[in-house]
This record gives structure tokens, sequence and C-alpha cells, in this order.
């Protein structure tokens, strides 16, 4: 299946930077625009309240009428210019016409009209639209009270042109203002992202077999984060890759003396077989011989294959187990071995379950690596005691048997691949057995500790953390 297209770092921090930018400036702009339309409307009508009041002094109450002083020169300079003409009105509601423009659109029905007060309004007038304001008047006698309306209205032409003036003398450094700020989000960016792009170019010009720290200079604290967790990884690496070439390094020199040994025993049953006067036991005593090195050779590599299997990179899922159980088979699996040697091997063990957490498959073989080392090195007539015990949060496990023991001066080396005492070289191990142990008891958050058994022979313990037992839930 295709992969899911996925945005890059940099394309997200532009989004993510640039799209509020950019909200903000539409926000911006729809706020210059309404205050760009306020201030042209402010302009305009007052422009309009004076005209009106101008020529509300023009008209004067005279009896129960009004006489109308508006010279000629006065109309000719409000109708002169024909693209911006100022309509007016002068009337006496409710429908007395005096002076100008009779299809003057009237004020809104809703108005509240209040004597000398200016309202403005839009309208529609003469296929155009206009701005209009209204001036009441109060006029007339005592007795008998008139309200004098004087209408003036101009076309909105002015005053959008005067809105686009004010929006392009706003617009255009805000937009340059954007630009520059889009500019400078995109240098941040670049220049934040450069340490990444060069950790990139390190690792991708780097070798296979180079594990050694990546260096990068002057980077962000997270940047750093990041190629001191890739260093750890890679010493990680570097230590397993160094395990395995050792591992794979000593199994080779192991396997090859037996092998070599099979080698040339087979060949000499071989030339004794087919000799002209066959030694029939001597043949018997070298396959004998061969049975004995095929018998270390499996041993070998099922103890290579513990390793394997203990081995930090392998999978491993820890599960809630009896130690008691398991121990008590594994030790019985031992013991037709253990009487075969003339031993006395037994299970010392509290009453109760002891729960711990771990992997069975690893720790019986755990425990039947520690059993065999004690049969193999345990004299004739010795004892070897399983012992497990309670300690508070914990659970000890002991192996101790009446052997020769290990001098304390040797008791860390043995955990060592393929190491052997000198003293205990006559046995029939490959030197992995405690190897194998000490990596599963890591494995289990523990260790094995080596101490002697009174009056003689060894003791292995380890210490488990020490598990409740699952809660019993009702029918």
């Amino acid at each position: 299946m295709p992969r899911p297209r996925q945005l890059s770092l940099r394309r997200q921090l532009l989004i993510w930077l640039l799209l509020p930018q950019l909200v903000l400036w539409l926000a911006a702009a729809m706020l210059a625009h309404a205050m760009a339309v306020r201030y042209a409307n402010e302009v305009i009508d007052q422009t309009l309240a004076q005209t009106s009041r101008a020529l509300a002094r023009q008209v004067k109450p005279f009896g129960n009428g009004f006489y109308v002083d508006f010279p000629r020169a006065a109309r000719e300079i409000l109708e002169e210019d024909p693209t911006d003409r100022v309509y007016y009105m002068v009337s006496s509601p409710p429908a007395a016409f005096l002076l100008g423009e009779p299809a003057m659109p009237r004020p809104p029905a809703t108005l509240a009209a209040r004597a000398g007060a200016s309202y403005f309004y839009n309208a529609s007038m003469k296929g155009q639209d206009v701005r209009v304001a209204a001036l009441y008047l109060l006029a007339g006698t005592v007795e008998q009270p008139q309200l004098m309306l004087v209408q003036v209205a101009k076309s909105r032409t002015l005053s959008a042109e005067l809105t686009r003036k004010i929006l392009l003398d706003m617009g255009l450094p805000l937009l340059g203002l954007m630009l520059l700020t889009s500019l400078l989000v995109w240098a941040g960016i670049s220049r934040g992202l450069s340490p990444l792009r060069r950790l990139r170019r390190v690792v991708e010009n780097r070798s296979p077999r180079d594990m050694a720290p990546i260096e990068v200079n002057n980077a962000p604290a997270e940047v750093r984060a990041l190629t001191a967790a890739i260093n750890s990884l890679l010493e990680e690496v570097n230590r397993q890759v160094e395990q395995q070439r050792r591992f794979i390094g000593d199994a080779a020199h192991q396997l090859r003396t037996p092998l070599a040994g099979l080698k040339s025993q087979s060949e000499l049953v071989k030339a004794e077989l087919l000799g002209s006067t066959p030694d029939i036991p001597r043949a018997c005593r070298q396959l004998e011989q061969v049975e004995t090195s095929v018998a270390r050779s499996i041993h070998l590599v099922n103890q290579l294959l513990a390793l394997a299997r203990a081995e930090p990179e392998a999978g491993l899922q820890l599960k809630r187990l009896d130690l008691k159980q398991l121990c008590r088979e594994v030790t019985a699996e031992a013991v037709p071995r253990a009487l075969a040697r003339k031993l006395d091997l037994g299970l010392d063990s509290d009453d109760d379950s002891l729960l711990v957490l771990g992997h069975a498959g690893l720790l019986r073989e755990l425990l039947a690596n520690l059993l065999d080392n004690a049969i193999q090195y345990t004299p004739a007539g010795g004892e070897i005691t399983v012992t497990l015990r309670r300690l508070g949060r914990q659970v000890q496990l002991q192996v101790c048997d009446s052997g020769p023991g290990i001098a304390p001066a040797e008791r860390d080396k043995v955990f060592q691949r393929f190491y052997r005492v000198n003293s205990l070289a006559g046995g029939k191990g490959c030197g992995l057995g405690l190897a194998i142990v000490q990596e599963i008891a890591r494995r289990h958050h523990t260790r094995v500790e080596l101490s002697d058994n009174s009056p003689h022979g060894l003791c292995a313990s380890l210490l488990f953390l020490r598990e409740n037992p699952p809660e019993q839930t009702g029918p």
C-alpha cells in the first residue's frame, strides 16, 4: 500500500505560523475598511451638516409662512459640479414644499425628529446612491408652531473615492509589512532547521561501520538531545556488534577443536578397521572417544543456542510464575544424573508458593546450568542443595554444593564466556554455563553472587522480586 504523504516539518511550521498571520491580516483589512468608510462618512456628514445649516439660515419665518432669501449665485455654487452635485430641499412637514429638489428622499419613518438635531442616512435618488443630511428646525409662532425640514444630499461617489484612498494609504504599507513578516518567518524557520539538515548530512555521509559518536557544534538544545539519543543508540549498537563479533570468534574457536578431534579420531578408526589385522578393542576405544567428542560438541552447541536466547536484543516477555514449582521440576529432572554420580540432590523450600516475574524457559536454563556445574564438579558422595527462601519482598534462590569451590580471585572471571578455571579444567564443560546464568540473571534485573559453602564447596545465589498473587474474583 502506498505510504500516506506527510508534510515536512518546514511546511508544518510555515502553515502554523503564516496561517494565523493571514487570519490576522484579513481581520485587520476588514477593520481598516470599516474605519475608512466611517472616516469618509464623517467627513461627508460634516460637510452636509454645515451646508444644511447654512441653507436653513436663508429661510426665515414670515407671518404664517416663510421668506426664502436664497440668491441665484448661491444655488449655482451648489449645482456647479454635475458629477458631484449637491441636492437640497426645504419643506415644512408634512407636505409643504418650499425650495430645492422635490424628489429628495424622505427621512426614514422610524426617525424620531427633534428640533435642532441633524440626522444622516443613505438613500437612492435619480438612479444613484446618495448620502442625506436632515435638519429639523422649529419655526412659526407660539400660537402656531411649525417644524421646518432642511435636507441636503450628495452622491456617495466622493465617499467611495475617499474610502479607496484611505485604504490604499493604509493597505500598501500593511501589505509590505505582511510580506516582510512572511520573509522573516521563512528565514527564521530555515535558520532554525539548519542544525537538523547538518545532522542529516552527517548521518547520510557516515559509513555503516562507523559507530563513533556524532558531533554537532552550536546546535540548539533540542538537536543536542536528539544527537545524544542517537549517540546512546550507536554506543549500544556498537557494544552489541562487538559482543556478537567476539561471540562468533570464540564460538568458532571452541567448535574447531572438537570437530578437528572428531575428524582425526574417525580417520584412525577407519584406518584401524581397514588394516590387514584390525584391532577391534582399540577401534572400540577410539569410537568411544568419537562419541565423547560428539557429546561435547552437542553440549557446546546447546550452550551457544542458550546463550543466544539470553542475549539482550532477543525479545523477552516476563510473566508471573511459581518459582518453587519450576525449581521442583528442574531438580527432579537432574536427579538421575546426580544418582549416576552418587550425589545427594535435594530441594529445600518454604511451604507456600513463591511467585516472581520471569521467563519460565530462561529460568529453567539458568537453574539447569547451575545444577549441571554442581553435578559435574562435585565429587562422588557429595551433596547438592537447591534452596528457596522468602526475604521480605524478595525471593532468594541458592544452589550449594560440596565440591572444590572457586577461589575468590577467580569468581568474577568465571562469568566470562569460554573462561575455565585451571583447577577445574578436567571437567567436560565448555566455559559457557555461568556466562549464560549471568546473562539470564541480567534479563531478570538481578545478578549471580558466588560465595563459600560451609564447610567447603560453593554457593550461587540470586534474588528475585516477589510478586503478589493475582486477585481472586468471585463466580
